[in-house]
């Protein structure tokens, strides 16, 4: 008997959005090799590792340059000192989460992906889309199945759970990729008593808490019962630039608890099997992140990023063109003129004025006709961008 693949792959898309995004864009530039691109379409951050965190890095490699100070493995949770900053960086909310429930990740894209091994693949995954493809893809590769609430202009693209609504475990993003919005309070308690009352577990999405403004919540457990029926997971790649360094955090509480299992106590059983730990480097770096040097430090980038896009959605404002997002988020999700399909967007935007959003058909179905673009690029690409823009689009 031969060796049997796992045959949900047959049922992924043909090739995931992002790639197929660079390869056409490296189609156009092999064609047009003289011509300048501007790229508003990966979230990639394009500003340097705060001081803190730099000087963090390089103190942690000459650690390991002495005997004395050397370290190896870490504990794959994540070293004491980086689950106390995190703890110390919820406190600053008034979230007080124990060390022992926060847990060391190499970044929110890869948790979300590993955390379903926790959950039996006959539970069903709810989804909100338009949503970050992973999601999708993660499950189906798991053999889960996948059901769709859509977000949509008519609900702010912020759905809520209704009595007919079955699902178990739920993904949802806030501050939202693709759409930048943002759940208040009193929507998420609607969604924690949902989960609490269904039995089902939030996978809330958190990669971009740090760019919300106002009294709008950062983190799920802002919200009463969270701490029974949620999961949380973040990144510092959005956060303080670790894209290229990749780190992050989980956490899930102790009093989260189905079918008489503890999942907190499950994920230790799962770390403490299927990995070593996250570099002794990486975490110090991040450790430096959460000191006030460091949170006044990326505090900078943020905003640096946050007057990007209030350069591109001024430019749409002047092009009378309908968009959510950019403010509490870094993206900006903009409505495609004249009733276009996203993909036809993306290709008038490359051949015409060189500048590169994301379709957002490729956040599923419900994104056909809107285009994400992303405030992560340099600023004056993103001003040139502004201004081609409002030169194709003006009415």
């Amino acid at each position: 008997m031969s060796l049997k693949p796992n045959g949900n792959y047959r049922n992924l898309k043909e090739s995931y959005l992002f790639f197929h995004i660079a390869r056409k864009v490296e189609e156009y530039r092999k064609e047009h090799p003289d011509l300048p691109l501007y790229r508003l379409g990966i979230g990639d951050v394009s500003r340097p590792l705060c001081d803190a965190a730099i000087r963090a890095l390089h103190a942690a490699v000459n650690d390991q340059a002495e005997e004395k100070t050397f370290r190896g493995y870490t504990p794959e949770c994540g070293i004491p000192e980086f689950r106390n900053a995190v703890a110390g960086y919820y406190a600053r909310r008034n979230v007080t989460p124990d060390p022992e429930e926060i847990f060391v990740s190499s970044g929110a894209s890869d948790e979300l992906g590993d955390i379903l091994d926790l959950f039996d693949a006959s539970s069903p995954a709810l989804i909100t889309q338009p949503a970050y493809p992973a999601y999708v893809d993660a499950s189906v590769m798991a053999g889960r199945e996948v059901r769709f609430l859509t977000a949509k202009p008519e609900n702010d693209f912020l759905p809520l759970p209704s009595d007919d609504l079955e699902a178990d475990l739920i993904y949802l993003c806030s501050p939202s990729n693709p759409t930048g919005a943002v759940y208040n309070r009193e929507q998420l308690q609607k969604w924690v008593d949902y989960a609490n009352g269904r039995g089902a577990v939030i996978l809330f999405d958190a990669a971009y808490e740090a760019f919300v403004e106002g009294n709008l919540p950062h983190s799920i457990f802002e919200v009463p019962g969270a701490e029974t029926c949620a999961i949380e997971i973040c990144s510092l790649s959005k956060t303080a630039g670790f894209t290229g360094t990749r780190l992050g955090y989980t956490v899930i509480p102790k009093a989260l608890e189905r079918d008489g299992m503890n999942l907190n106590a499950m994920w230790v059983r799962n770390r403490t099997t299927k990995t070593n730990g996250i570099s002794y480097i990486l975490q110090k770096a991040g450790i430096a992140v959460f000191t006030d040097e460091g949170l006044l430090q990326i505090r900078e980038s943020i905003d640096h990023y946050k007057e990007n896009a209030r350069v591109l959605m001024n430019a749409l404002d002047e092009c009378g063109i309908k968009y959510w997002g950019g403010k509490n988020a870094p993206y900006i999700w903009m409505a495609c003129p004249n009733g276009m399909k996203s993909w036809d967007f993306f290709d008038l935007m490359l051949n015409e004025i060189q500048v590169i959003g994301t379709p957002g058909e490729g956040f599923g179905s419900a994104g056909e006709g809107f285009f994400r673009l992303s405030s992560f690029g340099n600023p004056e690409d993103t001003k040139i961008a502004a201004e081609r823009m409002k030169l194709l689009l003006v009415r």
